[in-house]
């Protein structure tokens, strides 16, 4: 009843503060999955899509106020998904990859949206660990492979020489802590999206895998912000 409540709230237009308390309080209760089971549903998912500007035509990111909404509606999908087989199913109905994949072209050389890149990578990391269909989807339909390896390049400021090989540059800072949990969430969505492309048959695949093992190179010489979260990049 209590999470019936909270998003019958978030349902109407409050407060920017209102809704980010009401989030938080969401995310903490959406650990558990028993309180999961009443309120995993269309509607309630396509609340919190709404609340994370999934479903919107507009430009998702014109108010940077609105930023710490988005965020914790993205935590509290994250939360939902990983915890309910329904929500699982329901993400391939209302195509949640594919409204990800749109708000994570939108991020792109865009500011102060490392949070909402981070948990948009982590909530398709999820979708294609525990889904085979959304897997399949990311891969075949939605050119997962070029998104997340374009998501992956951005985290770690790839600067090119060649086609081919990044410019190495030993003096460069370590990467931030959002940097790094970025590029943690991009490689481990692009490992699962990538899981059964042994055979690869086009050029145009060909030439995508050439340029994510040269930005996988340059991850191997790019260093995190601390030595354990430089080994968990790693």
């Amino acid at each position: 009843k209590l999470c019936e409540g909270i998003l019958n709230i978030l349902e109407k237009d409050t407060k920017t503060s209102c809704q980010v308390a009401c989030l938080e309080a969401l995310r903490i209760l959406s650990r558990d999955k028993k309180v999961l089971v009443p309120v995993t549903t269309k509607r309630n998912m396509q609340i919190l899509m709404r609340l994370a500007k999934l479903d919107t035509v507009e430009d998702p990111l014109a108010r940077v106020s609105e930023f710490p909404v988005i965020v914790e509606a993205l935590k509290c999908l994250c939360n939902i998904i990983f915890n309910s087989a329904v929500a699982q199913k329901l993400s391939l109905e209302l195509n949640l990859a594919a409204m990800l994949c749109n708000l994570l072209e939108k991020c792109k050389d865009q500011q102060f949206v490392d949070d909402i890149k981070c948990f948009d990578l982590r909530l398709l990391f999820l979708l294609s660990l525990l889904h085979t269909d959304i897997r399949s989807q990311l891969r075949q339909e939605l050119q997962g492979v070029q998104v997340l390896t374009h998501a992956l390049e951005s985290s770690l400021s790839v600067r090119w020489t060649e086609e081919y090989k990044a410019a190495e540059d030993h003096d460069s800072p370590p990467l931030s802590l959002q940097e790094t949990d970025c590029a943690i969430e991009a490689l481990k969505a692009l490992f699962n999206v990538t899981l059964d492309s042994w055979n690869v048959h086009s050029e145009t695949e060909s030439h995508q895998f050439r340029y994510m093992a040269a930005i996988l190179r340059h991850c191997l010489l790019t260093t995190g912000p601390t030595e354990d979260k430089t080994e968990e990049l790693h």
